[in-house]
């Protein structure tokens, strides 16, 4: 008995190589097709998609004083993700279930702002670095909601927004769109948070002129 014991542990080094080695293939040929981090890959990304854009060869001048930098929006924690974020009620936030953004909110919003109001107002709107800092305007924000609520089963984009003219006067406003009876599925939420961002970035611009 104890050398038959001693037979089949010698024959063990044998085996768990080969099951090795064909776990090792079979990770290889799947690695190319799913994510190998214990979570399930969406679908597809979300992202935000301006509906008013420069068409192409377009070109816009200004002196730096009637330039406007767009510095990127702040963000609460639960925002800050590439998840869409789910406010349950008061107290308690969940994330969508196979929703993820392909950028962080506060990029995308920021690029859409951004296109939005040189396509409205043909302004030069400058988007950090060195040149920035001698725009003769800066415009600032926080993004505070920009997810859905499950309560009225809405997508909801806020943003307050600060800005700073060339006079050194501050303004802020407060903009806001809703768009219910949005179902909580990854496609739908996407499309609603798109369409409402859209017109937050409106309001903004034309605010900005």
């Amino acid at each position: 008995m104890k050398k038959a014991r001693a037979n089949r542990t010698h024959a063990l080094p044998g085996i768990a190589w080969l099951r090795a080695g064909a776990a090792a293939s079979m990770l290889m040929a799947l690695s190319g097709c799913v994510s190998l981090g214990g979570a399930e890959p969406p679908e597809s990304l979300l992202t935000i998609t301006p509906e008013l854009t420069a068409p192409a060869g377009s070109a816009v001048s200004a002196e730096g004083s009637a330039t406007i930098a767009l510095h990127e929006p702040s963000v609460p924690a639960e925002i800050d993700a590439l998840r869409v974020p789910v406010q349950i009620d008061n107290a308690n936030i969940a994330y969508l279930q196979g929703a993820v953004w392909v950028e962080r909110p506060a990029q995308l919003f920021r690029h859409l702002l951004a296109e939005t109001i040189r396509v409205r107002s043909e302004r030069v709107v400058l988007k950090g670095g060195d040149p920035a800092a001698r725009a003769g305007t800066h415009l600032r924000g926080h993004l505070s909601q920009f997810g859905y609520d499950a309560s009225r089963s809405a997508a909801v984009v806020r943003f307050d927004a600060t800005i700073l003219g060339s006079d050194g006067l501050v303004r802020q406003q407060r903009f806001e769109a809703i768009e219910e009876g949005v179902l909580p599925e990854a496609g739908d939420v996407g499309a609603a948070l798109n369409r409402t961002a859209n017109e937050v970035a409106r309001q903004v611009a034309d605010w900005a002129e």
